[in-house]
């Protein structure tokens, strides 16, 4: 059974004026962002830029300085329980239960949003077997690989079948198969008229998948748009999305300078 989500005019991710502040570190700075029903938005950057910082905001894990949140017309601070019911969440970093295996987890998590049993029990199978996992799903997550606990951490993020998913570099420690069929997944989500807003380092992957891409840089959103459209920011001298990327954040030139100097490090003595 999969769920259809309403079509909708609205953003199902919104923020106006978001800025956030860590004592004398200014995080985020006026980042609006709208993510529309059937979009994949990419937030990309260098680290330390902000995605994160502005993923747990829009989570509701961590409360703006300024500026406004809507997810699903509910903003985390007056509605956490609304917002969260609506989000499947995926951390940089797997959160779950090491003392746990997979299936209790998995059921923890189910018992928590209160789904189906017939329904989610079908849908875990599902994606347990397409990533692999069932000679994993018994033993205690604490024994599994990278790999292996963030299958956990995505599959929890859709057991409730969310409108909208919060993924932060989602294919941490993922093998190519695995990464293809997450990507796969996005694409479902989208078609059903779900939101995604991801980050990811991984400038192949935000070029195959997204439909539109933010580029986040020293907390503020200094580019939006399609591909194409951030080609046209770089008046016609970037191809790819790395190339465009390193443009827009000034770091082409520094890039150059440092394999200059690494060139001249490396060849300086030749090995006989």
């Amino acid at each position: 059974m999969q769920r259809k989500f309403s079509a909708a005019s609205e953003p199902l991710i919104e923020t106006s004026g978001l800025s956030k502040r860590f004592g004398s570190v200014q995080a985020l700075t006026d980042v609006n962002l709208r993510v529309m029903p059937g979009e994949i938005y990419g937030l990309l950057g260098p680290n330390g830029a902000g995605k994160t910082t502005a993923i747990k905001t829009v989570l509701g894990l961590l409360e703006p300085t300024l500026g406004w949140i809507k997810v699903g017309g509910f903003d985390p601070a007056k509605n956490p329980i609304d917002v969260k019911s609506k989000i499947g969440y995926v951390a940089e970093n797997p959160i779950v239960y090491d003392s746990l295996s997979p299936r209790d987890f998995l059921e923890f998590v189910a018992s928590i949003r209160k789904t189906d049993q017939v329904v989610t029990n079908e849908l875990v199978t599902q994606l347990a077997n397409a990533f692999d996992m069932g000679p994993y799903f018994d033993s205690p997550i604490a024994t599994l690989s990278l790999g292996m606990k963030q299958k956990v951490a995505l599959i929890a993020s859709l057991i409730h079948q969310p409108p909208v998913l919060l993924l932060d570099e989602p294919l941490n420690g993922l093998d190519a198969k695995s990464s293809r069929i997450v990507k796969e997944l996005l694409s479902f989500h989208a078609q059903k008229g779900g939101a995604v807003l991801f980050s990811t380092h991984i400038m192949q992957v935000a070029e195959q998948v997204c439909s539109r891409i933010g580029i986040i840089y020293q907390g503020k959103v200094i580019a939006e748009g399609t591909l194409d459209e951030l080609r046209s920011k770089t008046e016609g001298k970037g191809g790819t999305l790395e190339e465009v990327f390193l443009k827009l954040t000034h770091e082409e030139a520094e890039v150059a300078d440092t394999m200059r100097m690494l060139r001249e490090a490396f060849f300086k003595h030749e090995v006989s």
